[in-house]
């Protein structure tokens, strides 16, 4: 991010009371963590990716600031089809006042509707189906199994997009995690558009076993080999992005092993913060405050916990800013290489 500098000074001389001040008290927290050699792992819910969520994501991950990553089947697709169909999404700035014959309007021309922003079917979706059904249908006859991600990495791998690319792959963060191979973990994926595809292709016949694409517990017990390797030798911190099954599924990971697999020295979450716009008075998952989570033994009494309570399409880019600024004349804060 070329003006994180200016960024953190604004944010800085500005930011001092209430969400803003809660802001610049989880970045510094965020920069302490990586500081002192902890890892990140990132959570991002919500329709960040189609928000363009990439374009400060994708330098945080390229500058090491975070190592893992578990969004939605949504997130994970809709990265992609932002970088091959950027040019014809249509954005409705006037969302709110649509009629359900102008949403019908929008469904006849193959838009679809993500509030002010919509996702065109035949150069986004069909286009990245067409793609990644290849690689299920290999690995379908060659009787491979992989995770979702995994798939979306093969694509990208393979260069069959790279004449589509209407942005700069620069600003896609599926692509900065691709170039680092890095950890990525998505629950419940059959709740996406490219969920539903592989289960209509498994209903055509067109893949022969729905076990080619691999499922959440797996993903659990992958995310307990990667937790236990990272937490064994540095303080792992989470940063939370929305609510939802990204959030509840990956933090999940220390009370299991802690619990259910009884291995109770496993370390907690050595930071938290969650940016949200849910409230607590509903029962909200996705509003309860941190403090609730110490009863459920994810985070410890004395680990730095923060909500912002904001639009983390706003929110998210200056933290990410925050934290990729430089110190002092030209040096870039520490940071694990």
């Amino acid at each position: 991010m070329r003006h994180a500098n200016e960024v953190k000074a604004f944010i800085e001389q500005h930011f001092r009371h209430f969400n803003a001040a809660a802001l610049v008290d989880a970045a510094r927290g965020y920069r302490d963590l990586i500081d002192a050699g902890g890892s990140m792992f990132l959570t991002l819910a919500g329709a960040m990716s189609t928000a363009e969520l990439g374009l400060s994501l994708a330098a945080m991950i390229r500058a090491g600031k975070v190592d893992a990553i578990c969004c939605t089947g949504a997130n994970l697709e809709e990265d992609v089809y932002n970088l091959v169909a950027h040019d014809h999404y249509v954005r409705v700035p006037n969302y709110r006042e649509l009629t359900p014959c102008d949403e019908q309007d929008l469904l006849a021309r193959r838009l679809n509707r993500v509030t002010d922003t919509c996702i065109p079917e035949e150069e986004a979706i069909r286009r990245i189906e067409a793609a990644v059904l290849e690689e299920w249908t290999r690995a379908d006859a060659a009787g491979e199994r992989l995770f979702p991600h995994e798939f979306m990495y093969r694509v990208l791998r393979s260069g069959r997009l790279d004449e589509h690319h209407q942005i700069d792959p620069a600003d896609s963060w599926l692509v900065a995690a691709c170039e680092r191979d890095l950890p990525i973990f998505v629950p419940g994926w059959e709740d996406s558009t490219s969920g539903n595809i592989f289960a209509s292709h498994c209903l055509k016949g067109t893949i022969r076993s729905v076990h080619t694409v691999r499922t959440g517990v797996e993903y659990m017990m992958e995310l307990t080999s990667w937790y236990r390797a990272q937490a064994a030798s540095r303080p792992v911190g989470f940063f939370q992005i929305g609510g939802g099954i990204a959030g509840d599924f990956a933090i999940c990971v220390v009370p299991m092993l802690r619990q259910d697999m009884e291995l109770g020295d496993t370390p907690l979450w050595s930071y938290f913060c969650q940016i949200s716009d849910s409230t607590t008075s509903y029962g909200s998952y996705s509003g309860a405050v941190p403090n609730e989570k110490i009863t459920w033994e994810k985070l410890a009494v004395g680990t730095p916990r923060f909500v912002i309570e904001s639009d983390a399409t706003i929110v998210a880019p200056l933290v990410f800013a925050y934290v990729l600024a430089r110190d002092g004349a030209g040096r870039i804060s520490r940071s694990r290489r």
